[in-house]
């Protein structure tokens, strides 16, 4: 198993108290919707879905949520595994995959590295971490999420020729995404022309942090790497 930070990679897990009703509901879903690390894991991934999936896909630290449903909604046949351990965004997408019955979402509401130390090697077919806490102090950089222990972790789970995606509005945390890929042995920028990184993917629904990162005047780049 690949060392760890001894320390966590996102902040606070609490905010606004959820409501007594909401609170039930995630206590009632998170048991079928949320995985269990303490089981065998599986050799197969999608098998973990009450949909029948082909692939699966894996987006750490899903935020609002938005890209997460909407890639969701839009791909019946792929599995998504979403990890956020921040409770009040955990409670809006478990709220709605009750309430449109959406069988291809699974959930994990902890550090996202117990996760992929967990997952099967080769197991993933695309992943994503979408507008991730920059950590912009120079004296938290080391709590940032992308580091050369975290993209070994990448690199186990993904399959090669697959892609990892990601994306940011703060120049120094996407500099800092190219220069530690670009030292990683597993991971090949894609980029052939500026487009590449500064337009969003296909099919992109936005976020909230993308939408504020656009009202306070910053753009977003997006960076896709081949798992070679």
């Amino acid at each position: 198993m690949t060392d760890r930070y001894e320390g966590s990679f996102y902040g606070r897990r609490k905010g606004k108290p959820l409501s007594p009703s909401r609170t039930k509901l995630v206590e009632d879903a998170m048991p079928r919707l949320a995985l269990d690390l303490g089981s065998p894991v599986p050799a197969d991934l999608t098998g973990l879905f009450d949909a029948d999936v082909e692939d699966v896909c894996l987006e750490v630290g899903f935020g609002g949520g938005e890209h997460l449903l909407h890639r969701a909604r839009q791909n019946p046949a792929t599995g998504f595994v979403g990890v956020e351990p921040f409770v009040g965004s955990m409670a809006k997408v478990v709220t709605t995959v009750v309430a449109e019955d959406i069988k291809n979402i699974r959930l994990y509401d902890d550090d996202a590295i117990n996760l992929l130390d967990w997952l099967p090697e080769a197991s993933i077919d695309l992943a994503y971490q979408l507008y991730p806490d920059p950590w912009p102090k120079k004296r938290h950089w080391k709590r940032r999420f992308i580091n050369q222990q975290n993209l070994d972790r990448y690199a186990r789970v993904l399959k090669p020729g697959h892609q990892f995606r990601f994306a940011s509005d703060i120049d120094t945390y996407v500099d800092w995404t190219l220069r530690h890929c670009r030292d990683h042995a597993a991971f090949e920028w894609t980029a052939q022309c500026a487009s590449d990184w500064k337009t969003p993917w296909d099919n992109w629904p936005g976020t909230r942090y993308e939408a504020k990162a656009i009202r306070e005047g910053r753009i977003g780049r997006y960076l896709t790497f081949l798992r070679v």
